[in-house]
């Protein structure tokens, strides 16, 4: 399918949403063999978000409010929509889908929808999609979102994974526009499957991977080789960061937000690091929020969005990278 030359697309509107529920590190230290101090020197951390499942909470409720928020922001309604498209790995079924779900409750129908599973890159794979869709002239209004509730997926009583995670959603209605020159100007989505071991959630014991069988594995949590995960993502945030400046033309001071995947703050200070990036164009809530997967790009992008640090004309860049293992960019002119 050919792209139309003479399609922009617009950041018509941005929300999120996150539960009222606090875990913070000193709740950690009742649960397992662990201090404050231990967990904000590895990860930054000092809280993050937990749905409360005993009052209904999880991905589609979070998904509902970030997406009803972008919609009210942009001033639409939810029948204005003809495509939702909902990133996550944490959705209570596979059939229906998550999105099919969000339409429902939001009231979208006959809008198309659908599921994107590429873990923590899910929201930047998804607006990536949606950008394309759009400038191929098939659709016109498209609600993205990324939502991810991973404290229904963890093992609390693995003290190495369960410290990164919490909950949120974040979203943004995409429109048609008539600048050419407006939404995603370079995008790359990439996966490389030979890594997937390193961050999984094995439904079946047979999913298990090898050798891994003796250690104390709760099947339907997820798992994670930290330092395989680590390396890889330090290794492709900064060269993913590179490539995408490089292909454009831009130099690290053209770009006014760089939106990153919250997965660990000592990752995104390395990256600051090697490339010289201004903090203050870094955005980071990965202290207050966690690892939240699929919704920390979008949660990101709305906290800056609401604080007005991103205006029309600006060039912003989304990041991230996740389980697959996947990682994708995005630089949009806002």
């Amino acid at each position: 399918m050919t792209s139309s030359p003479s399609i922009g697309v617009r950041m018509a509107g941005v929300g999120s949403a996150v539960p009222d529920r606090i875990l913070a590190n000193a709740d950690f230290e009742k649960m397992m063999d662990t201090s404050d101090e231990w967990i904000r020197q590895r990860t930054g951390i000092r809280e993050r978000r937990v749905v409360a499942q005993d009052k209904g909470e999880g991905t589609i409720s979070l998904s509902v409010e970030a997406l009803s928020k972008a919609l009210d922001d942009a001033g639409m309604v939810a029948k204005d929509l003809d495509l939702i498209i909902l990133a996550s790995v944490t959705t209570t079924m596979t059939c229906p889908s998550g999105a099919c779900i969000v339409s429902q409750q939001l009231g979208a129908e006959p809008a198309a929808a659908f599921d994107l599973v590429a873990a923590c890159s899910g929201f930047v794979y998804a607006s990536n999609v949606a950008d394309s869709l759009i400038r191929s002239g098939r659709h016109k209004a498209v609600g993205v979102i990324g939502c991810d509730t991973m404290s229904t997926v963890m093992d609390y009583d693995d003290r190495s994974v369960s410290i990164l995670f919490g909950d949120a959603a974040g979203a943004m209605v995409l429109t048609a526009d008539e600048d050419p020159n407006r939404g995603c100007i370079y995008q790359r989505l990439h996966a490389d499957g030979n890594g997937w071991h390193s961050l999984y959630m094995p439904r079946k014991e047979v999913d298990v991977v090898d050798g891994a069988a003796g250690a104390n594995i709760k099947l339907g949590n997820l798992r994670m080789n930290g330092r395989e995960i680590y390396k890889f993502a330090v290794s492709k945030f900064t060269e993913l960061l590179k490539e995408s400046l490089a292909q454009c033309d831009l130099s690290v001071e053209d770009i006014r937000q760089y939106i990153c995947h919250q997965s660990n703050a000592r990752i995104i200070e390395s990256a600051v690091s090697k490339l010289n990036l201004p903090e203050d164009r870094v955005y980071v809530n990965i202290d207050r929020f966690g690892n939240s997967s699929a919704g920390s790009v979008g949660l990101c992008l709305d906290q800056l969005w609401q604080a007005d640090k991103i205006d029309a004309g600006d060039l912003i860049m989304l990041i991230a990278f996740g389980g697959g293992m996947t990682w994708a960019s995005g630089i949009w002119r806002v």
